[in-house]
This record gives structure tokens, C-alpha cells and sequence, in this order.
């Protein structure tokens, strides 16, 4: 099972964090904390997999993570996930962004945040894997652009008929 997903910049500031089991604030962002530490530390070229940290569940759960240019993507999972699986579900969802925005940046993360938990919600919930398809997850974010589209139009219409 997945326990988080956390997204941060090679400075540490969290883009996304999404927690399957419930922390407190201040322990969630010393998990965070934590995380990036064990994380940003490790060279480029070593395995992308490593003990969870003290605060996370330890050696119980893994962090399993990629860097992709100015940002880290880490899920911490349980034992009974498959590392390799993780890594491709790490992969369609950098891959799903990449579609989805046109080139994914910081940015992105930043000023759609709801755009991004959306997409991993159609991957990922309540700390099991949905979907791992890339094309039924943008055929599934499609669908709700167009519904939010359909329902501004019908907003704004109503608005001008007072």
C-alpha cells in the first residue's frame, strides 16, 4: 500500500504531498523534511529505492523515488508493493503531467495544484493503485476539463440573463 506521495524541489520546498494515512501538520512536514534529506543526499547514479525514514515507518517502508530535472518524486510504500511497479507508476504519472500540461515544469505543480491532484487521483486511491494506463487517465482528466467548461458556460449564461 502507498502511505505518501510527495513531490519536492531540489531546495526541499514540497509541490505536492499526499498523505494515505492520517498525520498530524507538524509531523507531516517533518516527514517531509525527513524525506528530502535521505533523498536529495543520495547520488545520481545509486538505486532509486532506500529504507523509509524513522518518522515515515523505517526499515517497515521503502521510499522509492525518481529526479527528474529540477523536481523529486517519492512515493513511501509498504513491503507488499513491487519497487519496479512503483518506479513505472512514477513514470506514467510524470509521462500523464508531461501530456497534460504540454512539457510539465514547477510552475505547473504550483499554480494548477488541483489539475495535479486530480490526475493522481485517477491513479492512486486511498493508497491503492487505480489506474496505470496513461491514455484512460487523460481520456478520465478530459472528461472533467470538459464538464468544468460546460459548467462555467452555464454559469456565466445564467449571470447575463439578470
Amino acid at each position: 500500500m502507498i502511505k505518501a506521495i510527495l513531490i519536492f524541489n531540489n531546495h526541499g520546498k514540497p509541490r505536492l504531498s499526499k498523505f494515505y494515512e492520517h498525520y498530524n501538520e507538524d509531523t507531516e512536514q517533518q516527514i517531509i523534511r525527513e524525506t528530502f534529506h535521505l533523498v536529495s543526499k543520495r547520488d545520481e547514479n545509486v538505486c532509486n529505492f532506500l529504507e523509509g525514514g524513522l518518522l515515515i515507518g523505517g526499515s517497515d517502508y521503502k521510499l522509492i523515488y525518481r529526479h527528474y530535472a529540477t523536481l523529486y518524486f517519492v512515493f513511501c510504500v509498504d513491503s507488499s508493493e513491487s519497487e519496479l511497479g512503483i518506479l513505472d507508476l512514477i513514470q506514467v504519472f510524470v509521462e500523464t503531467l508531461d501530456k497534460c500540461f504540454e512539457n510539465v515544469c514547477e510552475l505547473d505543480l504550483i499554480f494548477h495544484v488541483d489539475k495535479v491532484h486530480h490526475i493522481l487521483a485517477e491513479m492512486v486511491m486511498g493508497g491503492m493503485v487505480l489506474e496505470t494506463n496513461m491514455n484512460e487517465i487523460i481520456t478520465q482528466v478530459d472528461a472533467q476539463n470538459k464538464m468544468e467548461k460546460s459548467e462555467t458556460f452555464i454559469f456565466q449564461s445564467t449571470r447575463q440573463d439578470r
